[in-house]
């Protein structure tokens, strides 16, 4: 079908990408509990300054109305106009090693286009493998390490690290697409589902960016310095301690759902969950952090982004 604008165009300044290296997919959308793809994205650009090579179109794929872009006004005009961003990159980790990224807001419109256009631009550079995160909330235990659902072609990856297998049906992410599209194509594909504690989903929670470093760490060999993002952890733990005292109750329900956790891993699963360099909080810690969500949320109200939601 004719569109009102190329799908994408090549960056006037874009590099040279030297074929067979990793991609990386990280793209904002359906879910993204404990902003871990969101911080993911910002960690990309800020600490690592990929350059684009390839740009996609917010004319085409973007609703605008849905995801407005942000204008910047000074007293009495505009100083700025920052739309969304949506790029194919190259980019290198914390020692050098390049990877391409395709980094952004997950496509509103033209899915079967865009994931044809990433499949062609990916055989094109020779992409050596495929990676992708995303996040979902569970009821987990804060105070156990992130696990991860994958999925792929890589059994091997599966079978270390998927600790849980569900046989379900969910609603398609654009990544869910790539994933599915790549894997048709025989290509070497893993995508990683974070399972972030329910009552945390809803904030920006540094840990789940870095289970998602780490789960990148495994598929590829990449190295990521988060020591920004481990120590923006630390704060936010800090502030539940200052904000709120403990509560018994609450605490027993964190020692329910560790039990639970516990259980499950020991009786249904030889997969490990990779272990993310947050720092984990204690069960006090936690149950501070819910009691304080549930003091703060009218009666009734609905779970609302931006803060904790016990789902």
């Amino acid at each position: 079908m004719p569109y009102p604008a190329p799908l994408y165009e090549r960056a006037a300044s874009a590099p040279p990408v030297p074929s067979g290296l990793p991609l990386v997919i990280a793209l904002t959308g359906f879910t993204d509990a404990g902003s871990a793809v969101s911080r993911l994205i910002e960690y990309f650009r800020d600490d690592l300054e990929p350059a684009p090579v390839f740009v996609f179109s917010n004319d085409v794929l973007l609703d605008y109305r849905a995801r407005r872009p942000v204008v910047s006004f000074e007293e009495d005009h505009l100083t700025g106009y920052r739309p969304p961003r949506l790029e194919l990159s190259l980019a290198h980790d914390a020692l050098g090693q390049p990877f391409v990224l395709l980094a952004g807001y997950e496509p509103d419109f033209a899915w079967d286009a865009f994931a044809e256009a990433v499949i062609e631009l990916s055989a094109g550079l020779q992409v050596s493998s495929v990676t992708w995160v995303h996040a979902i909330p569970m009821p987990v235990p804060h105070t156990r390490p992130i696990g991860t659902t994958v999925s792929g072609t890589r059994g091997d990856l599966v079978e270390a690290h998927s600790i849980w297998r569900p046989h379900t049906r969910v609603p398609a992410t654009v990544g869910h697409l790539l994933e599915y599209r790549f894997a048709e194509a025989g290509a070497k594909v893993a995508g990683f589902v974070l399972l972030i504690p329910h009552y945390l989903g809803d904030t920006e929670y540094p840990a789940a960016a870095l289970a998602g470093m780490d789960s990148i760490t495994v598929a590829t060999g990449l190295v990521f310095d988060g020591d920004g993002v481990r120590e923006e952890n630390r704060e936010y733990l800090e502030k539940v301690e200052e904000q709120v005292s403990g509560s018994d109750e609450l605490t027993r329900m964190l020692e329910g759902l560790e039990e639970r956790y516990d259980s499950y891993m020991a009786g249904s699963t030889h997969a490990t969950p990779i272990i993310h360099t947050g720092d984990l909080p204690s069960a006090d810690e936690l149950a501070a952090e819910l009691e304080r969500f549930l003091a703060s949320r009218p009666s009734g109200d609905e779970d609302k982004r931006g803060g904790p939601g016990l789902g």
